[in-house]
């Protein structure tokens, strides 16, 4: 998988570059430095997507529980990122390649214009031949705007810059039919389709304290990936030379092949980058007209609204029984949405004062999940 590969997003878990928690194991990210130098060496172009900055906040402030409050994992970051990013300087130096610190928050990619910018700063990067560290913006990222885990990050990179492998490393070996720490009776998956529902309800949940991320959140970045071409790999960083080894193809972890069908840019950029901000619930003649023949999303097949969302954001759409089945940019706020559910377009004039458009979400604007 690796070995055919040009272009990879890495990602590491906090697990794997601290000391549990308390501040950066400078050993571990020098010997991360030296698997990417070699990849590199194979002409590999190499995204590495690094946890770690709060930990390493914490040591500095001598915090030994992560905290819960937003500003106190702000602050915590602020302290940390200098230290990640002295490190992981010092580590490539010896191989004599450039880094570059890239911190992002859900916002930025969200806005098509910084998500754009981004894409082209990245692709620069690469070509000038330095490895973006990236890591989420916690100094400055709210609730609103976090993507909240790094797997989450590290997919959506690997769709920004489609690249052509993901590697989720993690302290544990791949993923497993069922939480190997608690049935020892779990078999380890070792190559599976990506996007397939089954993987979700076998992942378990958050791995340690330090972490923010689980299983489940490695299984859903997969299918994010799979959506750009990616194909993911989720291993243990614990391996010897993992990164070499997984670059020879020997068989590590789990491969989740993308299998599923792959999204123009800017559907992906409809199904991953935008936050949804309301739900509206659809009768089974509009999931129909939406999933079988193609169709845009009427006022009509709509049967309950949720939430509060203006005009042009993301809303989700789904289905009676809670599934969502897709989402898009929707012509109407949540109140006028509420007003016109359940009415023909022809009435939405009378109704409103006034029609905007006759569908409720055009089919260009919207992605099948």
């Amino acid at each position: 998988m690796l070995k055919q590969a040009r272009r990879i997003v890495i990602k590491v878990g906090s697990s794997l570059v601290t000391n549990q928690g308390k501040g950066l194991d400078h050993s571990a990210l020098a010997c991360w430095a030296a698997q990417i130098a070699a990849l590199k060496q194979m002409n590999k172009e190499v995204i590495l997507v690094s946890s770690g900055a709060i930990a390493e906040g914490m040591q500095r402030l001598n915090w030994e529980n992560r905290p819960t409050a937003l500003y106190e994992l702000q602050a915590a970051a602020a302290v940390g990122q200098m230290g990640l990013a002295q490190a992981y300087a010092s580590g490539f130096a010896q191989y004599e390649l450039q880094t570059a610190q890239v911190l992002l928050t859900h916002e930025d990619l969200s806005n098509r214009k910084r998500y754009l910018n981004a894409r082209s700063t990245l692709t620069t990067l690469l070509k000038l031949n330095v490895i973006p560290i990236i890591n989420e913006n916690d100094t400055v990222a709210t609730d609103e705007i976090r993507f909240g885990d790094n797997d989450t990050l590290a997919a959506l990179v690997t769709n920004l810059v489609e690249a052509d492998v993901l590697v989720i490393l993690t302290d544990q070996a791949g993923l497993f039919t069922s939480d190997p720490r608690k049935n020892p009776d779990a078999k380890l998956l070792s190559e599976v389709s990506a996007g397939d529902p089954l993987l979700e309800k076998m992942a378990g949940g958050v791995g340690s304290s330090i972490s923010r991320g689980g299983m489940q959140t490695k299984v859903i970045a997969a299918k994010r990936a799979a959506r750009s071409g990616a194909d993911t790999v989720i291993a243990s960083g614990h391996e010897d030379k993992v990164l070499i080894r997984l670059s020879r193809d020997e068989m590590i972890g789990t491969r989740l092949l993308a299998k599923i069908p792959v999204l123009a840019a800017r559907k992906q950029w409809l199904a991953d980058y935008l936050q949804v901000r309301g739900y509206v619930t659809l009768d089974q003649g509009a999931v129909k007209a939406l999933s079988d023949d193609g169709k845009s999303l009427l006022p009509i097949g709509v049967i309950n609204v949720d939430g509060e969302f203006e005009r042009g954001e993301a809303v989700s759409c789904l289905d009676e029984e809670g599934r969502e089945i897709a989402r898009g940019l929707i012509n109407y706020s949540a109140i006028e949405t509420q007003k016109i559910l359940k009415r023909a377009s022809s009435e939405i004039e009378a109704i409103l004062g006034y029609v905007d458009e006759p569908e409720l979400i055009h089919r260009n604007n919207l992605v099948l999940l």
